[in-house]
């Protein structure tokens, strides 16, 4: 599967001007019946706000677009949140941004700004990830060959998971699915031959502040 961004959590963010909030809900979703919960929920907690403006994108093959003004004049809350996703090159991720109205008037720039700030900050808080395909590799070794496979993994920016020291050692290996044969070859070539990598399974990952998570595939 070819690697894809969007964003690791649900998360707000909040930013005011002129006395008007913003108010940024990131939901990472899938499925635009969920968006449609998640719109009636936070218009029903924020049911006395000015505007309650979403831009979503969804699908991987087959991408589904969609924003709404809300209220605000055409084109100067929706889709400058719409336009921030689609710069970010982000999906499967739904915006929505409150606004409560501080009694001075933006004009159309100035919305256009504030909307396209408040989803960058929400994106910010909501963290955006690459997910990509990778392969899970155990790779058994004697003591002898623990300095230079180290070396090879690292040096060629892969990820040791996991190293189990027994009477011999045990690696645990992340590798994109891209590298498998480079991989492999560096194996057989710094080992003469010795090591034999064993694929356990293709997994659905990103690296989140230093640290691999895992996911369900996505619906394409």
């Amino acid at each position: 599967m070819k690697g894809f961004r969007t964003v690791f959590q649900q998360a707000e963010a909040e930013i005011v001007e002129k006395k008007s909030r913003f108010i940024a809900h990131v939901l990472p979703t899938e499925e635009e019946e969920e968006i449609e919960l998640f719109l009636a929920e936070l218009r029903k907690k924020y049911w006395d706000a000015s505007h309650n403006v979403f831009a979503y994108r969804v699908g991987l093959n087959k991408m589904t677009e969609r924003f709404s003004d809300d209220g605000e004049p055409a084109h100067t809350a929706g889709m400058p949140a719409l336009s921030v996703l689609r710069k970010e090159e982000i999906c499967n991720v739904c915006v929505v941004v409150t606004r409560y109205f501080g009694g001075t008037l933006l004009g159309t720039g100035g919305l256009v700004r504030a909307y396209s700030k408040a989803t960058q900050e929400g994106l910010k808080a909501a963290k955006i990830i690459t997910k990509e395909s990778f392969l899970r590799y155990y790779m058994d070794m004697d003591y002898t060959m623990l300095g230079k496979a180290q070396y090879s993994v690292m040096n060629e920016g892969w990820s040791i998971l996991d190293t189990e020291y027994t009477d011999n050692v045990r690696m645990k290996l992340l590798i994109p699915e891209g590298d498998k044969d480079r991989f492999l070859k560096a194996a057989a070539e710094m080992s003469d031959g010795r090591l034999h990598p064993e694929l356990d399974e293709t997994v659905l990952a990103a690296q989140v502040d230093g640290q691999w998570h895992y996911f369900q595939p996505p619906v394409l």
